[in-house]
């Protein structure tokens, strides 16, 4: 994930990178509603998946769009991953995250439609 970081600024995201599951909740917990999104690798050592991380993510945040990348998984995709959420298989390239990225926080950011409004 770390090859995500340099592409990530220069498209104008703020990166705070935790290398270790347990890092990330600590993080999550910390910096509450100020994360807009969680770019997870599925596999990320130390006893917690990524899987684990999102799903702590969205206790806290439940509207927090998520992305997950793996080598393998895709078909844990389904039963383990969160709504509102991507997975993306590598190898990957970062214009793919970034898409990806942008499409979670404009598809959570848009106003839900009226039909009685005039």
């Amino acid at each position: 994930m770390t090859q995500l970081v340099e592409p990530l600024e220069k498209a104008d995201f703020t990166v705070i990178k935790a290398t270790k599951g347990d890092q990330a909740i600590t993080t999550l917990q910390r910096e509450g509603k100020n994360i807009r999104a969680l770019i997870t690798d599925v596999n990320l050592g130390g006893g917690m998946s990524g899987w684990d991380v999102a799903q702590t993510a969205r206790e806290l945040n439940p509207d927090l769009p998520v992305i997950y990348t793996t080598s393998y998984g895709s078909d844990e995709w389904s039963a383990h991953g969160v709504p509102n959420s991507i997975h993306i298989t590598k190898p990957f390239v970062p214009a793919q995250v970034i898409t990806a990225l942008s499409q979670l926080l404009n598809s959570s950011h848009q106003e839900p439609s009226n039909p009685d409004a005039t």
